[in-house]
């Protein structure tokens, strides 16, 4: 598999490294939030970083699948103290649907939560596809214990993974939960062991760049994120028009093509946005 990075050139890697790390293999992109030694907590330059490697890789046909993780020991640990304190009695607007971007993404986008993951990397966390956690990960929200609100659209996302009753115990408590409990209240999806938990994450992320067809996970993306807000009619629907543009796309016919010829699919790219 063809296999690049994208990290700052030598000169600069000492004094000012990335705060994301961008790696492609295949067609699986692995973004990795960089501040091991501050647990990669949050900051503006990451979160500026993170989503503009996102907004390239949606328009890349070269990306079929994108993993998100952390380096060394944690995922994220929340927003960075330093930043917090700085900011302590001053009214900062932000934008509350940034978190948001896994989703909205065309492409899969699947969270390899390697270790801690609190507030707004839980969050982070949340809006991807899929959620990877190792057995041990700590999660928590956190925000109550710091004085803040449900933010980036937790309070709406968290009850559709776990339920309202679940949600609002993680979101007034800020108790930590370990991967496996995560796993069993359906916050996580799945919950390997530390050490297994990024090749896991990537050898799933591997089967939907080479096994599915980028226009169809696209299309489903969509539908989910829009189902959860329509009535059952409005949603079956949108199915029955885009079941008839998907009979007529080349995809349907490499799928089908495929399994009568017995080998894997051939799916074309998707490429920048209309």
């Amino acid at each position: 598999m063809a296999r690049t990075t994208d990290q700052p050139p030598p000169e600069e890697a000492g004094a000012h490294p990335a705060p994301v790390l961008s790696e492609r293999d295949g067609g699986v992109l692995l973004l990795t939030l960089n501040r091991p030694d501050r647990l990669n907590a949050w900051t503006p330059g990451m979160a500026e970083r993170l989503f503009a490697l996102l907004r390239e890789a949606d328009d890349d046909p070269a990306v079929r699948a994108i993993v998100i993780t952390g380096a060394g020991r944690a995922f994220c640990a929340g927003a960075d103290m330093d930043t917090l304190s700085g900011i302590s009695g001053a009214r900062i607007e932000v934008d509350g649907r940034s978190m948001a971007a896994p989703a909205r993404l065309r492409k899969p986008v699947v969270a390899a939560v390697n270790g801690s993951a609190a507030g707004v990397g839980l969050v982070l966390a949340l809006f991807c596809d899929v959620r990877f956690a190792a057995d041990d990960a700590k999660l928590t929200t956190s925000f109550s214990r710091r004085g803040l609100v449900a933010e980036y659209g937790a309070a709406w996302q968290l009850p559709r993974l776990v339920g309202q009753g679940r949600a609002m115990d993680l979101l007034l408590s800020s108790r930590v939960v370990l991967g496996a409990e995560a796993r069993g209240m359906g916050l996580v999806d799945f919950s390997p062991p530390r050490e297994d938990v990024l090749a896991e994450a990537l050898s799933y992320a591997g089967v939907l760049a080479s096994e599915c067809s980028p226009r169809s996970m696209a299309a489903v993306k969509g539908q989910v994120l829009r189902a959860q807000e329509a009535g059952f009619d409005d949603a079956a629907d949108e199915s029955a028009g885009l079941m008839a543009d998907a009979f007529a796309a080349e995809d349907f016919a490499e799928g089908i093509g495929s399994y009568l010829e017995k080998r894997p699919p051939r799916f074309p790219g998707l490429g920048a946005r209309e």
